[in-house]
């Protein structure tokens, strides 16, 4: 793949990214897309389908997950960094899971800041933000 095709792609795919994150509200179930642009501190957590939002969130993770391997792809063209990264998306998926769940089990208004959070893990391509620096670091060090 030449320079000029790499970049090409990469921008389309950084443009699904920014059009994912522009329709989260028709593509995906999430009663606190509205929730947390409110007070959230003083209001009740909202309605929701538990196994719905689960579903949704973990759609939502991984469709955000093949867009950026394929950045991570077009940045550096190794395979090991594919299976590096992949690897930190797996366990950073079970890592934020497990409070997701929890704070979507059992919520209760002290633990929306740290909900919002983990939440924000899950919905947002903030690991290819931290991912994309990083492997840069380690091709010039290596």
């Amino acid at each position: 793949m030449s320079k000029t095709l790499s970049y090409i792609v990469a921008f389309v795919l950084l443009g699904l990214l920014i059009l994912v994150r522009a329709f989260e509200d028709t593509l995906f179930y999430d009663p606190y897309l509205l929730f947390f642009e409110n007070d959230y501190l003083y209001i009740d957590s909202p309605r929701r389908e538990v196994a719905k939002l689960v579903f949704f969130t973990s759609l939502r993770y991984l469709i955000n997950t093949l867009l950026s391997l394929g950045i991570i792809y077009c940045a550096f063209k190794d395979k090991q960094m594919i299976k590096f990264s992949t690897l930190v998306y797996a366990v950073a998926y079970l890592c934020f899971l497990i409070p997701f769940l929890y704070f979507v089990i059992n919520p209760r208004q002290e633990d929306y800041y740290l909900f919002f959070n983990v939440r924000r893990f899950l919905i947002q391509p903030i690991l290819l933000l931290l991912l994309l620096p990083a492997l840069y670091y380690y091709k010039l060090k290596r």
